[in-house]
């Protein structure tokens, strides 16, 4: 269960990463993935803990196995998900994501009103 809920927690870092390229063309997706940007950025500076990440936890602790026994897959997954990078490059990281983000979506605000101004 700890594999499924890491390759989940994966599976939503390049949502919050990469989504904005996805979601073109797909307005629901633009506001879940818009969401999910702001909820990465208040679970990173605000108090409260990831619930993906408690679950992980949650799963480890009871899976019966150490660390170091848990399977190949988990250790590659935790890895990614969780990199042993210094607290600046993960934050300056996220930095780079929201506003790569943030002019991936500026760019689309103004290239549909210049459009608009155009047909009217």
């Amino acid at each position: 269960m700890a594999i499924l809920v890491v390759a989940i927690h994966a599976a939503w870092l390049l949502l919050v990463i990469l989504g904005a390229l996805w979601t073109r063309g797909r307005p629901f997706w633009s506001g879940v993935h818009i969401l999910a940007l702001i909820w990465g950025i208040a679970v990173e500076t605000g108090p409260w803990p990831c619930p993906l990440t408690l679950a992980e936890t949650y799963f480890e602790a009871h899976s019966g196995l150490a660390a170091s026994q848990s399977s190949a897959l988990l250790q590659v997954l935790n890895d990614i998900v969780y990199p042993d990078l210094p607290g600046w490059v993960v934050s300056a990281a996220g930095v780079a994501v929201c506003a790569f983000n943030l002019a991936i979506y500026s760019r689309r605000f103004f290239r549909a009103r210049l459009q608009r101004q155009k047909a009217v």
